[in-house]
């Protein structure tokens, strides 16, 4: 049994109804005592297909503006196309230990590519309560399919018709951002790099954990992304941080969740936010997420778009390779 997999540790913590200390996370970052329980606002939920498109802007740029993440319905993903995705990552979580193992990240790869538990740097050996897979699903010359789950058979189809849909759905976020910012309907997605934007697909697996109160999923972190699109499972655990607090994001069935990444706040000189997350775990429910990352090539450079900046607004972000941004997150090496 490999014991840096999270899925074995929380086997085994249950029968001491306790868990590693390197789990439970510093006391200011603990669930049960930073999360907030009064009477906040819900994060915005837009309806994607409005029939009117500067009312739809209007919505999604002030979103991205006050809180950088909002949820999207009538969105066009067929609803079973959402959850054959779901079911092929849910099984492949469910099979053996040693199955899973094929599909490691390879020991000092320069990719997050594969199946894995830890991903960045975290400050005195702490850890979060999750395992995942990370792979590639669009462009199809970006594809390693050394990466994609071979079982269940259904894997590949359902990613790769998930996929198709998404694409829709991406440009239509990037046009309606860059009408937000009074910019022409193409500039985000080009800024970002055309065509060629890699659709980086992670499954996040959040096992049940006896201590929910003491240990968190994901750490507080922005995307590195240019935008971030997720559907969750039906178990609550994504939290925002909003006016100095932590507050639950509502589960809405069949609604995709949008964060602004790091990215489109650079692109944008700062107007639109990337929104500060993390992920709680629950005691008796195995919590999921499949979030896709869309992000430039490795060898793009971002930086605040020009039609933005001038003498009165002067640029907030230096530009940059994309890799050396990833390189530097992950190491938590200043930007």
């Amino acid at each position: 049994m490999d014991l840096q997999r999270v899925q074995a540790i929380a086997s085994l913590s249950f029968s001491k109804d306790t868990i590693p200390a390197e789990f439970i996370r510093p006391e200011k970052e603990q669930p049960a005592i930073t999360t907030y329980h009064g009477p906040v606002p819900e994060i915005p939920t837009i309806d994607l297909n409005d029939p009117c498109e500067e009312n739809l802007v209007r919505l999604i740029a002030k979103a991205s503006r006050e809180w950088g993440i909002f949820q999207v319905v009538n969105h066009g993903i067929p609803s079973d196309v959402i959850r054959k995705l779901q079911a092929a990552g849910k099984e492949f979580f469910e099979l053996p230990q040693e199955e899973k193992e094929v599909y490691a990240k390879p020991p000092g790869a320069q990719t997050v590519e594969g199946y894995g538990s830890k991903l960045q740097k975290e400050v005195e050996g702490k850890k979060a309560w999750v395992d995942h897979l990370f792979h590639k699903i669009w462009p199809p010359s970006s594809i390693n399919y050394q990466y994609w789950p071979k079982n269940p058979p259904s894997y590949r189809d359902a990613n790769e018709e998930y996929a198709k849909y998404m694409k829709e759905v991406v440009d239509k976020l990037f046009k309606t951002l860059s009408l937000g910012l009074a910019v022409e309907g193409h500039v985000l997605k080009e800024a970002s790099g055309g065509e060629d934007i890699e659709y980086m697909l992670k499954i996040n697996y959040y096992p049940p954990c006896p201590r929910p109160d003491l240990a968190l999923g994901v750490v507080p972190h922005t995307d590195l992304s240019t935008i971030t699109i997720l559907v969750p499972n039906d178990v609550p655990g994504l939290q925002v941080f909003k006016d100095d607090r932590w507050i639950d994001a509502k589960y809405i069935p069949n609604a995709l969740i949008v964060h602004i990444g790091d990215q489109i706040e650079i692109l944008s000189n700062g107007v639109y936010k990337a929104v500060l997350h993390r992920t709680t775990v629950n005691k008796e429910k195995t919590r999921m997420s499949w979030p896709v990352f869309l992000e430039p090539p490795g060898d793009f450079v971002v930086g605040p778009l020009p039609q933005l900046v001038g003498e009165d607004n002067p640029p907030k972000y230096k530009a940059k390779i994309f890799k050396d941004y990833i390189y530097c997150k992950l190491n938590k090496i200043p930007q």
